[in-house]
């Protein structure tokens, strides 16, 4: 049974907690956030100087907010594990799983997109929750079990695919799937209102993701209680919270996101094969840790997490511009991105000595 809650608990447990606000007092040039999307402003503005062609709506533009689309919602998939002070390594994994399934759905079992879509989904969560009930039952590091469950998967999948197909990649792709891929808010018009051109309609996949994850931490209970295990787990279990399910509830939703960015990404490629989320590992982490959540757990920045992918994919396609090979890109992607953090870091300490001074 579960710790009586006490009044201190319960009271917590009632109130909203708040997601994306700094603390109080903080000076708004302090605000992680507000820093990022300055520098994500300037390099944008430089990068189009040095290459107008940056500035190419179909060629550039486009693409690049499919890709930061894309990299936001594994940027929420890992951000709910970091919300309980876990992690997860197999993240791309789970994302190649997850399309494996909706790929057998489409050539096996002739599925529509969207019902596809949703086998994928719900593979997803049920092998992120496998993922968090190992965890909660064993009590070994989520980096050990993600890990382990990265190696099974990486053997796994490869034998699936070759078995069923003959190219390593299921070749059905259902209707609608190429015109998901092409089409952008101009082709979604309500009245004579038409949306840009420049924003892909896959983008529209990414707010619901941010939409959802963020109504959960703020609004809802369970969002409270995920941040509350993301503190010392014991105060947790003793104020009552359920940390087991707790745990299997945040890998089930960082497994069902990663199965929506699998799902994303093939759409953007236009094919379904075992190498799918390869690429997810490093940017899963870099969103949302420059966007604010912590590692430790207890607090996640569904805006940050979207401001901080926007920073690292506005680099890559920059430097991608300027001809920079993909070696020197990683070293200069390093060096901002140090940058970034360490003034991050003096916007903070600043912002303190100026309070004390306050006081």
């Amino acid at each position: 049974m579960s710790a009586p809650v006490s009044e201190t608990a319960t009271q917590a447990l009632q109130e909203d907690t708040p997601v994306e606000k700094p603390p109080r007092g903080t000076p708004w040039w302090a605000n992680q956030r507000i820093g990022l999307l300055l520098l994500v402003v300037l390099l944008g503005a430089l990068f189009g100087v040095l290459r107008p062609a940056f500035f190419n709506q179909q060629l550039v533009i486009f693409p690049l907010l499919r890709d930061i689309a894309m990299f936001t919602v594994v940027g929420l998939a890992q951000l709910c594990v970091l919300s309980i002070g876990h992690m997860n390594l197999a993240v791309g994994r789970m994302a190649a799983f997850s399309m494996m399934i909706t790929g057998i759905s489409y050539d096996l079992w002739h599925f529509t997109l969207y019902s596809g879509l949703l086998v994928g989904l719900v593979a997803g969560t049920a092998i992120g929750a496998l993922a968090g009930w190992v965890i909660a039952r064993t009590g070994v590091n989520s980096f050990v079990v993600t890990l382990a469950l990265d190696f099974l998967l990486l053997g796994m999948i490869p034998l699936v695919y070759t078995s069923l197909t003959d190219n390593a990649a299921f070749v059905t792709k259902p209707p609608g799937m190429r015109e998901l891929r092409n089409y952008s808010l101009a082709d979604v018009c309500v009245g004579n209102v038409c949306g840009s051109p420049a924003v892909p309609q896959l983008a529209i996949f990414a707010i619901v993701a941010m939409v959802v994850v963020g109504w959960i931490y703020s609004r809802t209970r369970l969002g409270r209680e995920l941040l509350m295990t993301g503190s010392p787990v014991r105060a947790a279990e003793l104020s009552g919270i359920p940390t087991a399910r707790r745990v299997i509830t945040a890998h089930a939703m960082s497994g069902c996101l990663a199965a929506l960015a699998g799902f994303m990404l093939a759409v953007s490629t236009g094919s379904i094969k075992a190498t799918i989320g390869e690429e997810f590992m490093l940017p899963s982490f870099l969103g949302p840790i420059l966007g604010g959540t912590l590692l430790a757990g207890g607090f996640v920045s569904i805006w940050g997490t979207l401001i901080g992918t926007a920073l690292t994919s506005v680099i890559r396609k920059g430097l991608d511009l300027l001809g920079v090979g993909l070696e020197s890109l990683n070293i200069y992607l390093g060096l901002i991105l140090l940058l970034a953090l360490s003034t991050d870091r003096v916007r903070t300490v600043l912002s303190e000595r100026q309070e004390v001074r306050r006081q």
